[in-house]
């Protein structure tokens, strides 16, 4: 019998190709999304519960498997409430994390940022830099940490300013050398690729891969 991967986050950029990679690996026997609501998506590996992330604890017993993917994330276009963001950015994973632990699930997979860091005075890196402290603090076995950079790929939703930075990446990208690589924009199917990659080891601890990390894995695995 094959791995159970379990997605928060199916439906955004990265989340979505960790999906089209899971249902084509025969690693995997099946898929589980846990979504808002429900993915017009059938495939007989594929399974999904849709869920109310403020009661995620009344699912918790839906919530099996190998491996969590959490690419939970949103914007402050999308959610300008800066506690509503938080929910989402912070909240929600810490709540998987600590099913996983509860569920005896082995692994977790974290989305988090370029410059993550809980000292921050921003409040994006300051809050994914504490969505990542919380998360190691929930005594996970094997927890791996991703800070990708600008993401290119084509999302569901238009993004203007996004569009117009990928765009620019594409220029701005070779001449970020050395220490300054990690801050080249980054394939959401590279991520997701080294994602379900890595997920495919015996892990176990705290792993951390910057941007450009993440570009060198998926040169190794490729």
């Amino acid at each position: 019998m094959g791995k159970k991967a379990i997605v928060a986050g199916a439906s955004g950029l990265i989340g979505s190709e960790i999906l089209k990679i899971l249902l084509n690996d025969p690693i995997y026997s099946e898929v589980l999304a846990i979504v808002r609501t429900p993915m017009e998506l059938n495939h007989p590996k594929f399974n999904q519960i849709a869920v109310n992330f403020d009661k995620l604890a009344d699912f918790a017993h839906l919530i099996e498997g190998d491996v969590i993917f959490c690419t939970l994330g949103s914007t402050r276009k999308k959610t300008p409430d800066l506690a509503a963001y938080r929910k989402i950015d912070h909240d929600y994973p810490v709540k998987l994390a600590n099913i996983a632990v509860e569920n005896g699930i082995n692994q977790f997979h974290l989305i988090s940022a370029l410059g993550a860091d809980h000292n921050s005075s921003n409040f994006y890196t300051k809050m994914k830099g504490e969505t990542e402290e919380d998360v190691k603090s929930s005594g996970v076995n094997a927890l791996v940490i991703y800070r990708p950079s600008l993401l290119t790929g084509n999302r569901v939703e238009t993004r203007f300013a996004e569009g117009i930075m990928q765009r620019l990446s594409k220029i701005i990208n070779p001449l970020l050398v050395g220490s300054l690589r990690k801050y080249r924009s980054i394939a959401a199917t590279t991520v997701a690729k080294v994602m379900t990659d890595l997920s495919k080891s015996d892990l176990k601890g705290i792993y951390v891969y910057e941007s450009d990390d993440i570009q060198k894995l998926a040169l190794q695995v490729s």
